[in-house]
Order: C-alpha cells, then sequence, then structure tokens
C-alpha cells in the first residue's frame, strides 16, 4: 500500500474508465456492517449511471497509482429517488437548495490516512462551485444495538460526521430496500438524514 494516494474529482463521462472498480467496491465495502448488502455488479454498474448522466452529479475518487481505492458520490438532491425526497418535501425543504452526499466507500487497508475528511471537503467543494445550496445532507442507516451481526469493536461513525459540521435529524427518515447477507429476500431499512445547514 503507498500513502501517496491521488484524490481526484470525476463527473459525466470522464468516469466510465472507473466504473466496474467502483461497483466491485461498493460491494465489498458495503457487505460489512452497518449495511450488509448482498449486491451484484449489474445493479452497481446501473446504479452508477446516474453519476455518468447528470453533470452536476461528482464522484471523489482516492486512488493510488491507477488503482481505485475508494470512491465518495454527491449529486443535487432534485435528481434522487422518490424515497429520499420525500421526507425534505414533507418538511418543506426546497430540493434545488439540498446537496446530496450518498456514500462514501473506501478499502479498509487506506481507512485512518484522513482520506473520509477529503472526501467530505472535494463533494462540499463541488457543491460550492455549483452553487445555490443552503444544505448538504446524507443519510446513514439505523441498526438495532443488538442486531446479530453487529461486531463487537464496532464503532459508529456520529462523532466524526458532527466534527464536519453535520448533525442527525430523526425528523427526516425514509427506507430503503435491498437484500441483507444470508437473507432470501430484500426488506426495508430505516435511514435517517444528518444536514450541514447554511452553506
Amino acid at each position: 500500500m503507498s500513502t501517496n494516494i491521488r484524490i481526484e474529482r470525476r463527473s459525466g463521462q470522464a468516469l466510465l474508465p472507473y466504473i466496474p472498480e467502483l461497483a466491485r467496491l461498493r460491494i465489498e465495502v458495503f457487505r460489512d456492517f452497518p449495511y450488509l448488502y448482498d449486491g451484484s455488479l449489474d445493479y452497481e454498474k446501473k446504479y452508477l449511471q446516474t453519476y455518468i448522466d447528470n453533470l452536476e452529479s461528482v464522484i471523489v475518487l482516492a486512488l493510488d497509482g491507477d488503482k481505485v481505492v475508494g470512491a465518495s458520490t454527491a449529486i443535487p438532491m432534485q435528481y434522487e429517488t422518490d424515497e429520499l425526497k420525500k421526507p425534505f418535501l414533507e418538511h418543506g425543504y426546497d430540493l434545488g437548495q439540498v446537496f446530496y452526499c450518498s456514500e462514501s466507500v473506501l478499502n479498509k487497508n487506506y481507512r485512518g490516512l484522513g482520506i473520509g475528511v477529503r472526501f467530505f471537503e472535494e463533494r462540499e467543494a463541488h457543491a460550492a462551485a455549483l452553487g445555490g445550496f443552503k444544505h448538504i445532507s446524507f443519510c446513514c442507516v439505523e441498526r438495532p444495538v443488538d442486531h446479530p451481526r453487529r461486531p463487537a469493536d464496532y464503532m459508529p461513525l456520529d462523532t466524526f460526521w458532527n466534527k464536519r459540521g453535520y448533525l442527525k435529524h430523526p425528523e427526516l427518515q425514509t427506507s430503503y430496500v435491498w437484500k441483507d447477507l444470508d437473507d432470501t429476500e430484500e426488506t426495508p431499512k430505516p435511514m435517517t438524514f444528518w444536514l450541514k445547514h447554511d452553506r
């Protein structure tokens, strides 16, 4: 592993060479708690197509040489799915003023190097460059503290997010459906939003 990691922003067609590696990395990272996601390459490639098709979106890449070791996605909320937009509409938010940070994935061997901080900085810089946003948001899955797959050493990222200026908003909740590892069918998962205000 090199510590000479490059952090680069990509949008639109410039993402195409990285899509296969990104899809594999997302499946690898999201298998871990709390997501426990049993994904497929076909689904991931289809999901990532959203970022290729939308020029206001961004994927922040962490590159070790030519290898993608991490990635962080973001897009204006108005282009997101109905499930994500619904709680904001119900609480009177202008979707055109909300920038949504979708997910961050990072190879385990590269954690603790400050890359997660850079992911937030780069996505926020992209939002600032686009202009017009008052809120930056992301959401995370809610798992019970006694979940059977919760590792004994699992540490929630709440403190890290607070240090970046984000606050949890329990009134903003949605659910997403996916298949957990070892499950036979998809089930809805509760998701809670965090916001950074006054951009």
